[in-house]
Order: structure tokens, then sequence, then C-alpha cells
């Protein structure tokens, strides 16, 4: 498959090492790398259902509960960044491996925690060994595979994640009802451990490194101040609302843009001085990629759903941890099915393939916001239709993933393939802080205090008609990128 007419590979830069010809085994090793990108999201989300069974069992706070799920989002959207320049300068294999170690040690700690404050340790030792971990997958699609197998690749890149939501919210509430051998909800950390033995096992003898050629040594002051920047961002999006907003929270929001532009200045002075930034400049500067960016700044508006319609499910409507987790599966076969067909729908859609699942996300929210509204309480939805819906959202957003993570990496060189993952996997987190925060704060603005089932369906319908509404933002950008020639920014 050509290279979309919109990218640019004029960008200057180093080659990786592997530039003589693809690797033979380089689909073994990518389906290893891909657990890199399994881990992480499915951990995200499998905590959701068992929030209540930690609750009871360490006697824990509501603010130590909040921690549990904050403390891992928040250390992973800040260290992605690193944890991808890290692979491009130290080898994505080595980093991988590293990051997976990593993380099962912090899932053992997490799964025998006495104490609320263990499992929060161990949930941010998660959190940034799978930032180390995670964006390898994603950067050895732009270092391993010739062009024409990337959208492929890139397409099971999205299925993984569909599959991990959705696993993760229907394996969560399984694994609690099943009880194993007495652990309860400590088996969905355990759970990671023979995962990550095998991987180990069968891994390490496959995976051959790839790396930038020619690197050089980390940017620590850049290492530095980004996290510190998307920490000032991420922290007070994500504790803010819970906290009712104290003045540390602004005064952080406050400090983000002074600590962005310090960053951005020491890069560009870097770069100047012939060094290696964190975050190249020139990468920047490519052609459509900041609006790309802006795109997946908007892709994650849905972030907020998942937390919300499991409210609206157990509060609403009444359902158990283990069907609310089981109603999640039609979005999870769309959601895996959407970057299965997204090589053939690009080939048919061309560069507008990203725009036309944007709006699937978007018409399917609007049509489960008319369905809520129409059967507010319970029984809700007749199924089926229910089912229907779920799957044109999870659709709409498995056909337009890869599709996004195309015209974002693909923008730039392989030498910078693992600092453009890690920019465009932060870029999600904080798109999935903002909706949180944002569209969160909005459901229970009108919620307030009630908690009736009628009052929860109006909350969650002015809250699907917020994301779709972000959607549409991010479906107009993408048709621009789509429509308009490379010289367009």
């Amino acid at each position: 498959m050509k290279n979309p007419p919109d990218i640019d590979h004029s960008l200057t830069l180093a080659p990786d090492d592997n530039a003589a010809g693809p690797d033979k085994h380089r689909w073994a090793m990518f389906v290893v790398l891909l657990v890199g990108a399994f881990l992480p999201p499915l951990d995200f989300f499998i905590v959701n259902v068992a929030l209540p069974s930690i609750r009871s069992d360490l006697n824990a706070s509501a603010s130590a509960e909040q921690l549990v799920i904050s403390a891992y989002a928040a250390l992973y959207a800040v260290t992605l960044i690193t944890g991808g320049r890290l692979g491009d300068l130290h080898g994505r294999g080595r980093m991988f491996f590293i990051g997976l170690v990593g993380f099962t040690a912090a899932s053992l700690l997490c799964g025998f925690a006495a104490t609320p404050w263990m499992l929060i340790t161990g949930r941010a030792l998660q959190g940034i060994t799978a930032a180390v971990m995670a964006p390898q997958a994603l950067a050895s699609v732009q270092a391993i595979f010739p062009e024409a197998e990337k959208p492929l690749a890139l397409s099971l890149y999205g299925a993984v994640f569909g599959l991990a939501s959705v696993i993760g919210q229907a394996l969560g509430g399984i694994l609690i009802s099943l009880d194993l051998f007495g652990l309860g909800w400590r088996m969905i950390f355990l759970i990671n451990l023979p995962v990550a033995l095998l991987v180990i096992l069968f891994g390490i003898p496959l995976i051959k490194e790839t790396r930038a050629s020619h690197a050089r040594r980390l940017d620590l002051g850049g290492m530095g101040l980004s996290m510190l920047t998307l920490a000032t961002l991420i922290v007070p999006l994500i504790e803010g609302r819970e906290a009712g907003w104290p003045l540390w929270a602004w005064l952080s929001l406050i400090a983000c843009p002074l600590l962005g532009w310090t960053f951005w200045r020491h890069q560009a002075r870097l770069a100047s001085a012939g060094g290696a930034p964190l975050l190249d400049p020139a990468a920047l500067r490519v052609p459509g990629l900041r609006r790309a960016l802006l795109v997946a700044l908007s892709f994650y508006t849905i972030g907020a759903f998942f937390l919300l319609f499991s409210i609206y499910l157990q509060g609403a409507l009444h359902v158990s941890a283990l069907h609310a987790g089981l109603v999640f599966l039609p979005f999870g076969a769309g959601f895996l099915i959407g970057p299965l067909t997204a090589p053939l729908c690009t080939r048919v859609l061309g560069l507008y393939t990203n725009a036309v699942g944007l709006a699937l996300m978007v018409a399917g929210l609007v049509a489960l916001a008319g369905l809520i509204t129409l059967t507010p309480g319970n029984p809700g939805p007749q199924p089926a239709i229910f089912a229907v819906v779920l799957f044109v959202i999870g659709f709409g957003q498995g056909l337009a993933m890869p599709t996004l993570m195309r015209m974002i990496t693909g923008r730039v060189a392989p030498a910078l393939s693992g600092m453009m993952a890690g920019v465009t996997s932060s870029t999600l987190q904080v798109s999935t802080a903002l909706s949180v925060a944002v569209v969160g704060g909005i459901f229970y603005g009108v919620l307030g205090t009630d908690t009736d089932p009628t009052a929860i369906s109006h909350a969650f319908t002015i809250a699907l008609l917020c994301m779709a509404a972000c959607l549409v933002l991010g479906a107009g950008l993408s048709f621009t990128l789509a429509r308009r020639p490379a010289s367009a920014r």
C-alpha cells in the first residue's frame, strides 16, 4: 500500500539499525510486543468493577479508593513520552522486557497488598513500568514493518485496545465472582504473573533489538520538565473534582502552560546545539502533525463513557458487577472487528476512514442518548437494540484508532517512532483525563445529590451528548487532514 499523500517523509533523521530489510520473524516479534500494549489498558479497566470489593476488604476511604485509579493513570500518562524515547535510544526490546518485569513485580505488590497505601504504591509502580513497556509495540510498527504491512499491524494494535478495554470490564467481574483460591479481587492483579512469565520465556529468544542509529544519552532535563508539565495538568484533572477543586488544583493548572513553555524552550535550545531532545521540535513541524494530535486529543473524549456507563448500569438499572461487565461485550466485539476491517476500509475510503469511524461513534452516542431518554429507568432499553448501538460505538472507535495511529506515527522517520508513540499515547491519556474531569464534572453537576434512576439516566444522556459534540470536532479536523494537501498544517 502506498504512503498516504499527506504524510511527509522528508524530515532528515537517522534511520533505524534494521534499515537493511524487514526481519522474517517480525510478526511473531510484534505479537509478543502487543502484550505490552494489552496489559496497561487491561489493568486500568479491570480495577473499575473491583473497587467495591477492595474498599470492603482493605477498609479503604473514598480518597484512597480514588487514588487506586488515579495513581496508575497519572503516572502512566506523565511517563509515556520518556518510555517511548528510552526505546528509541536504548532498544525497544530491552525497554519492553524491563517494563514487563517491573510491571509484573508491581502487580505482585498489588495482589498481596495488606493496606490501601500498599495497593496505591503498587498501582503507581504499575503506571510507571507500563509507560516504559507500552510504547514499544507502536514504535516497532514503524521500525520493523515494510510500508505495505503497516496498515495490518496498526489494525491489530487497535484491536488489542478493544480487547483490553472489554476483557478488563468482563474479566474483573468474572474473577471476583469465581473467588479463585479465596483471593477475591487480588486475582485481577495476580493474573498478570503467568502471562508475563510466558511472554518472557517465549519472547526473549525471539525479540531482535531495534533502536535509532547513533543513539545518544537521554535528555534528563527534558524528561523532568515533561513529566512535571504533564503532572500539573493530569493530577488536578483526575483529583480536582473529588477534592472539591481546592486551591492547589487551580494553581497546578495555571503552572502547566508556564512549565510547558519552559520545556519547549529547553527542547529547542538542545536541538539547536546539536543534542538529542526528548521531544524533537523538528518532528512537530511536520505538515499536519499538530492537527492530527488534536484529533487524538478529541478521540478519547469517550474515556468517560466507561466510568459513567458503569454508574448508569448499576445505579439506574441496578445490574450486578458481573452483568455490568458483560454488557460491554457488544462494544468490545465492535472494537475488535473495527480495526480488522480498517485495511479494507482504507482501500475504499482512503484518508477519510478515520473521519468515518469518528462519525459512527457520534451516531452511536446520540442513538444511545435517545434510547435512554425514551426508557430512563429500569429495565432500560431493549437488550437487542442496546447491543446494536454499543456495537456501532465500538466499531467506530475500532475503525478510527489504527488510522489515527497511522496519521500521527507515519509522519515521522522510524528513528523517532518511539518518541512519537509516547507522544501519541500521552495525548490519548490527557484526552481521557480531560474527558473524565470535564464530562464527568458535567454528569455530576447535572445529577447533583439525586440518586433516582431517572436522574442518573438524564445526567448520563447529557454526558453522552457532550462526548458526541467533542467527537464531531475531531471528525471535522480529521476530514480536513484527508482533504487538504501535505503542506496544510
